[in-house]
């Protein structure tokens, strides 16, 4: 019998702006650190020196060889890697991720788009592209990261469209799991998640949104917990997390302005929270996004 607990999923807030339209993450690193996450943005993600790793998406769960190259195209598809213990490689990882509408529907409609808008309607369950596939990509992948604002565009178009010609390309997840991650909204809990969206900027008090939830504080508790997995003030601060990882991406902007603005009432606190949960300091996210992403 299949079962997901996607209590266990952390929603991830990629930094890209509404008007970019893409981002490229390069990196060399010696494990992956991102747990089973998901994300609103398409993601094309390479990965090369991580043989016996093992990959999930969704349902799915293999080991991959050495090149791995998978698309996904939903928002609620899980995924993350994790390398195997013995692997003494250096990974090398190229992850780009950008807006679903980045190309719009019209034109995704033309006879010239089709094969893209057919590939990425495959990859709601994540597709995982042959050998002989990523020895082609794999060159234009390496190009793209010298390639700034409209060519480097173009280069993406290219991208895609070449794997939309691919053969031997993988479906992972079932229909089944895609079925389950399309839960029906609950509305009482909608609402409240929409309020600590509107408001992690401010102080957010257990017996007002209790209040608006028309529970006790102590019912509201075991309530919130049951449909999300995580305390209030932990959903809370990974709302705040996800909007600091967007702002530090702005070398100009203070780390004890974004602090106040994500709703932390001192630096030390941001800090500590921010290391917890990122695994590094605020200042140290900052440095490794500008030495290894480009924002097209």
């Amino acid at each position: 019998m299949l079962s997901m607990n996607r209590f266990d999923i952390h929603t991830e807030i990629i930094p890209l702006s509404e008007t970019g339209c893409f981002i490229l993450m390069d990196r060399h690193k010696d494990s992956f650190s991102h747990p089973l996450h998901v994300h609103s943005e398409i993601e094309l993600n390479f990965i090369e020196g991580a043989a016996g790793s093992r990959r999930t998406v969704g349902d799915s769960s293999e080991e991959i060889g050495d090149a791995d190259l998978i698309l996904i195209a939903n928002p609620h598809l899980s995924h993350h890697w994790e390398k195997r213990p013995d692997n003494q490689e250096q990974i090398h990882e190229i992850t780009i991720q950008f807006h679903p509408d980045f190309l719009e529907q019209k034109m995704l409609d033309r006879d010239q788009f089709t094969p893209i808008r057919d590939m990425l309607n495959e990859a709601h369950f994540g597709l995982s592209f042959s050998t002989e596939t990523i020895r082609k990509i794999r060159p234009h992948l390496l190009e793209l990261k010298k390639k700034t604002g409209f060519y480097a565009v173009l280069s993406l178009l290219q991208i895609l469209f070449e794997l939309s010609q691919a053969t031997n390309v993988k479906k992972l997840a079932s229909q089944k799991i895609n079925a389950l991650v399309d839960y029906p909204k609950n509305q009482r809990l909608s609402s409240i998640l929409d309020y600590l969206n509107e408001n992690y900027r401010h102080e957010v008090k257990l017996g007002d949104v209790s209040t608006m939830a028309g529970m006790s504080q102590v019912a509201f508790c075991r309530y919130f917990r049951k449909n999300t997995g995580k305390s209030l003030i932990d959903y809370l601060n990974d709302i705040r997390m996800g909007i600091a990882g967007k702002m530090l991406t702005n070398p100009n902007k203070a780390i004890n302005e974004i602090c106040y603005e994500c709703g932390f009432n001192n630096l030390s606190n941001f800090n500590r929270c921010f290391k917890k949960k990122k695994g590094c300091t605020p200042s140290e996210y900052r440095e490794d996004f500008l030495r290894t992403r480009q924002i097209i």
